[in-house]
């Protein structure tokens, strides 16, 4: 196969407090790869939305930031040093935050350590499009949580891709699952899981149901993990709130569902909690973490566990463990149309088939 040097891919333009511009870029391979590099053949990506404060945060300011990190494709070449890959295997991964390629580029050259192999009767559009939400998942429930048999879970906004797959990851596991739904077509949804879920919480007439519903379903225990998609600061806030968001449990409701001993794992980056809600995880002797997916890839330091669990999830995706939602794959010039719609509704997921 003849490699073309220059190809084209997606990149998006920030600007500051203005909204981010998509743009297709032209991008240029090197003639040599460097001593662990692998050549890929993309065949898909998935569209996640951009932190773009996240790349301010860590220093990585750029013009034109890549766009689509969750690829899988084929190896046509390999640097001298390379031992996991050899030319047409079948590869997955997340290309790392300070990536020069797009995924959206026919070929791209990575590191070997951010790719792992792809079980041949997986599709590349099935794990391009939730591998990003399997490894929350993972880092949520088992590098977090350390969930175990037994342990009662709350997730919420369970017909997400993300509570999904965390829902099914704790059935795995023998965990007991609660979860919320959003709209009456997503509690149709949730109590048709199989395996089932111990019980689904209507939240979209009022989210003031979901203490009485937890605590009768735990006996007044409360959960040993919460596992958030967002939440609510203050009071008040949902007069001035989209209606999606408008769903999103308080931050009081969430500690008051913790049982002693109990872990919350949010989301949200911005959490404020005031004294009295340290109080009460005090008194529960409960604790906070912050989910952010992208430490995997932003630090070597745990390399190895990485590519363990990258392994893992696309394992039991093969095995039918983790069965997440079929996304229907959009065209490489539909692209720009498709990030547009992520960046603005964030939960809402799309895949590109190369």
């Amino acid at each position: 196969m003849k490699i073309c040097s220059v190809m084209k891919g997606l990149y998006c333009r920030a600007v500051s407090d203005a909204e981010p511009k998509f743009v297709i870029q032209e991008m240029t391979l090197p003639d040599v790869l460097s001593s662990h590099q692998v050549r890929v053949q993309v065949k898909a990506c998935g569209l996640s939305p951009l932190d773009l404060k996240l790349f301010r945060d860590v220093g990585m300011q750029r013009d034109l930031i890549p766009v689509g990190r969750e690829v899988a494709g084929v190896v046509l070449q390999v640097g001298p040093k390379v031992t996991f890959f050899q030319p047409e295997d079948e590869v997955v991964g997340i290309l790392p935050l300070d990536s020069s390629f797009s995924g959206l580029c026919e070929v791209i050259d990575t590191d070997e350590y951010y790719l792992v192999q792809k079980p041949e009767k997986l599709s590349s559009v099935c794990v391009a499009a939730a591998l990003r939400d399997g490894l929350c998942a993972y880092t949520a429930l088992h590098t977090h949580a350390r969930m175990a048999a037994g342990h009662t879970l709350l997730v919420t906004d369970g017909a997400s891709s993300f509570g999904l797959m965390c829902i099914q990851l704790a059935c795995y596991h023998g965990a007991k699952v609660l979860t919320t739904s959003h709209s009456p077509q997503n509690h149709t949804f949730l109590e048709q899981l199989r395996p089932s879920v111990a019980r689904v919480i209507p939240v979209y007439n009022s989210s003031s149901e979901l203490l009485s519903a937890v605590m009768e379903e735990t006996g007044g225990l409360g959960v040993d993990i919460v596992v958030d998609s967002g939440v609510h600061l203050h009071e008040g806030e949902e007069e001035v709130e989209s209606e999606e968001k408008k769903l999103l449990p308080h931050k009081h409701d969430i500690i008051s569902v913790l049982g002693v001993g109990g872990h919350w794992v949010t989301s949200h980056q911005d959490l404020q909690l005031d004294p009295p809600d340290c109080r009460l995880l005090y008194l529960k002797s409960a604790s906070v973490s912050f989910l952010n997916p992208e430490v995997w890839t932003a630090s070597s330091s745990q390399q190895g566990r990485y590519l363990h669990i990258l392994k893992d999830i696309v394992e039991k995706m093969s095995s039918g463990v983790l069965r997440p939602q079929p996304e229907e794959a959009v065209p490489l010039y539909e692209a720009t149309v498709a990030m547009e719609t992520v960046q603005r509704h964030p939960k809402t997921k799309a895949v590109v088939q190369l």
